[in-house]
């Protein structure tokens, strides 16, 4: 079961990262769409990696 569910979580990964490319290079309209849910969801990962690595660290502005 859990094979399945990561397997499903990388065709999507991977479905995203192509409409993305795709969207770079004039894709249709749902390509384009689904391009800018795939960078909004990094982007939400990236910024909720750095609040969780600031916690850690004490609050400090390291970056």
């Amino acid at each position: 079961m859990t094979f399945l569910v990561l397997l499903g979580v990388l065709v999507l990964v991977v479905g995203g990262c192509v409409c993305v490319w795709w969207a770079a290079r004039g894709g249709p309209r749902w390509a384009r769409a689904v391009a800018t849910v795939t960078l909004a969801a990094g982007e939400l990962v990236r910024r909720s990696e750095k609040n969780g690595r600031r916690r850690r660290d004490g609050g400090g502005d390291g970056d």
